[in-house]
């Protein structure tokens, strides 16, 4: 999945951040509350301000528990078993998916 925030910015409200992914903010708060990855900063309201890190962990728990069906105790595992493995795999597959979209644009353009 492709979410599209700026690159730009450096933080981005629950509501962005939900609006991004096409879910609840409650189930964006309950992901922040349940995986240790995130940390999120909290503005004077006390409102969560996610850092381009927290995106990236974000896409990964929404294709671990969205795409692939991971319960949250299996994606935690799989996150504390192989973080880095599982992100770098994940952004090659994001980056491919990518490429097949520009690909198929091009195609019908023929």
């Amino acid at each position: 999945m492709q979410i599209e925030l700026s690159k730009d910015k450096l933080y981005f409200s629950i509501g962005e951040i939900a609006d991004a992914f096409g879910v609840n903010a409650s189930l964006v708060r309950f992901w922040d509350k349940e995986f240790d990855i995130l940390k999120p900063k909290k503005n004077a309201k006390g409102n969560r301000m996610f850092s381009q890190e927290d995106v990236k962990n974000l896409q990964l728990i929404y294709h671990l528990v969205k795409e692939r069906g991971f319960t949250l105790e299996g994606a935690k595992t799989h996150l504390k078993e192989g973080q880095k493995k599982t992100l770098d795999k994940y952004e090659i597959i994001s980056k491919l998916e990518g490429i097949k979209e520009q690909l198929q644009q091009i195609k019908g353009e023929m």
